[in-house]
């Protein structure tokens, strides 16, 4: 039997067949559909969408249990009409509310009565807005055991305290953390603001560390004050803000200063409402092509008090707290016991044979994409970009491929975030991405027991480290096999522009293991490598890179640390240097994406 096709269509109704010309209206249908026939198939099944927008009122989910999986050696492929020539349509899952009953107000701002909603984003005609905020708190400010207090009046000014989230960037350098206010009080010579509970105490608890490094005399306190304070309508000042009015329950209220040029009333706004736009959990042999993923959010740490993050996708919630000793010429910090990883607004779990190809995944409140505990997955030629966590999280995967994505402007909200994370993973391939602007880490590799045989080559990461410190173009952490032969390769590798102060390009870190470095360019970081972390590195080898200085440590690596073979260019002229040399030009020419992916 030949493939089977159905159509999906913004003009169809899910009462008609799904034929081409009576298609149906909405991805559920068409879902329903293909489960109606996998059991028997003697071909593909091909759902073929035509342009639009599809506001999702629940998630669509894949299961395995319920017929979602193609079968006898036969694959399912959901994608956008025309796919893979120049007719491709534009199609988009979109997991928003769009917002009317906007009213004016004379200070130049817009409000509309959202209910119960309580966004940490919103799109205005397709552009992301931001949320209203201001630099610090005003006076002399005092850290107590519930908040803070200061000397300015200012504070009890601001409407709806509780709505308030105060930011600490560099809480550890590498982490930044968000905590909710409970309320704000005072009289005529001071403001109290009182914090969320337990969310501060938690806080305090994970970020106590001493630190002497630098010559420090290992005080620390990165909840001494917050740098930002987020979420007030005092503070909408700037145009393309917003925020969010929690004063009556039930019936918040959105604030909205229009860019120039937008005319609210005619400018779509949409409020995310799903956390999940996509799910599969169990499911096998299914490709999402050409999409366009959009609006969805998440309310963690609107649930929870706060975003006590600690690395990469890590943050705490809840148990205990274990402290970790660096040395006594060091200092300590605090991690969690339990860590929890950040959520993705797509997610494939336990998932085989999976293909995500050529979409875009843009305006999202959490991760953009998580592959866990899934084997034989594909995820090539996508573009991920404003998302406020990271763009690719794989956890536990085995065969896991991702490949010619582009990966920028990531971590906009939680910005200890990476733009590819790979955790724990075996027979990994992370290739010839573009990765740029990004808040902290551009590839993190962190390995275990499970982790061997990953292959990082031919990326392109520029402009990394853009907020918080202690991280890298490329970071890598524990062992990543039990010899070279199964250990982790990162070769081919182009990194371009560290920018935060202690910053590496290459970054082998906290007990790396069976690593081998060989063939990459750093041009412009703090130091392009690291030789002496805790604890220590070993079976790493560092061979024939390319870099404008010479690495800290080079003279005295660690004894089972190979340094063999690298060059140091001139920092002026380091790409001129470079594309002298047949070695570094090569290198430069395959590194990047490798051909353009429609959609």
């Amino acid at each position: 039997m030949p493939e089977i096709r159905f159509h999906v269509s913004p003009d169809g109704r899910d009462d008609w067949p799904g034929t081409a010309d009576r298609p149906f209206a909405t991805p559920k249908a068409a879902q329903a559909a293909v489960r109606s026939v996998t059991a028997e198939m003697t071909g593909d099944i091909i759902v073929t969408f035509s342009a639009g927008v599809y506001h999702l009122e629940e998630p669509l989910a894949f299961d395995d249990a319920r017929s979602d999986s193609g079968r006898n050696g036969f694959r399912v492929f959901y994608q956008a009409h025309g796919y893979g020539t120049p007719e491709q349509a534009k199609v988009e899952l979109n997991g928003g509310r769009v917002i009317t009953g906007w009213s004016p107000r004379d200070d130049g701002t817009w409000t509309a009565p959202i209910g119960d909603l309580e966004p940490r984003r919103l799109s205005v005609g397709d552009l992301p807005a931001t949320r209203a905020a201001r630099a610090g708190l005003p006076g002399s400010v005092t850290k107590t055991g519930t908040g803070y207090v200061t000397d300015s009046l200012e504070p009890q000014t601001w409407p709806d305290p509780s709505g308030l989230e105060f930011v600490y960037p560099g809480v550890y350098p590498w982490s930044e953390a968000r905590l909710a206010v409970a309320s704000i009080t005072g009289d005529d010579t001071s403001t109290t603001i009182t914090m969320a509970q337990p969310a501060f105490s938690h806080a305090g608890s994970l970020y106590d560390s001493k630190w002497y490094g630098a010559g420090g005399d290992g005080t620390w306190d990165g909840l001494a004050a917050p740098s930002v304070l987020e979420n007030n309508i005092a503070f909408l000042t700037e145009p393309g803000s917003f925020a969010v009015d929690r004063t009556q329950p039930g019936a918040h209220v959105l604030h909205y200063r229009p860019r120039a040029g937008e005319e609210i009333g005619k400018t779509t706004v949409i409020a995310p409402v799903l956390e999940t736009l996509v799910g599969g959990r169990g499911v096998h042999d299914i490709a999402l092509r050409g999409f366009t993923f959009a609006d969805a959010g998440w309310s963690g740490p609107t649930r929870t008090g706060g975003y006590l993050h600690y690395h990469g996708n890590a943050r705490y919630e809840h148990g205990e707290f274990q402290k970790i000793d660096l040395g006594a010429e060091v200092g300590y910090v605090h991690v969690p016991a339990t860590p929890v990883q950040l959520p993705a607004n797509v997610s494939f779990s336990s998932a085989g044979r999976i293909t995500l190809e050529s979409n875009h995944f843009t305006r999202l409140g959490a991760g953009g994409l998580l592959i866990e505990d899934s084997a034989d997955v594909d995820i090539s030629g996508n573009v991920f970009d404003e998302i406020s966590g990271s763009g690719i999280a794989v956890h536990a995967g085995t065969r896991v491929s991702v490949d010619d994505n582009l990966v920028h402007h990531i971590g906009t909200e939680y910005r200890g975030s990476s733009a590819v994370l790979v955790v724990g993973s075996a027979e990994t391939t992370v290739a010839h991405n573009e990765i740029r602007d990004v808040p902290h880490n551009g590839i993190v590799i962190t390995g275990g027991e499970r982790a061997k045989d990953t292959q990082v080559t031919g990326n392109l990461v520029e402009r990394s480290m853009g907020k918080l410190m202690d991280g890298g173009g490329i970071y890598l952490s524990a062992p990543q096999g039990s010899s070279f032969a199964s250990g982790a390769v990162v070769r081919g590798n182009v990194i371009r522009d560290v920018l935060t102060s202690y910053n590496f390009g290459l970054y082998a870190d906290y007990g790396a293991a069976w690593i081998t470095v060989i063939g990459n360019i750093v041009h412009r970081a703090d130091t392009p490598i690291v030789l002496h972390v805790g604890p220590p590195m070993e079976n790493v080898a560092f061979v024939g890179n390319f870099w404008d200085a010479v690495p800290d440590g080079y003279d005295n690596a660690p004894k089972t640390v190979t340094v063999a073979g690298n060059t140091v260019l001139p920092k002026e002229t380091f790409e001129e240097a470079l594309d002298a040399g047949p070695a570094g030009a090569d290198i430069l020419a395959r590194a990047g994406r490798r051909c353009f992916h429609p959609g």
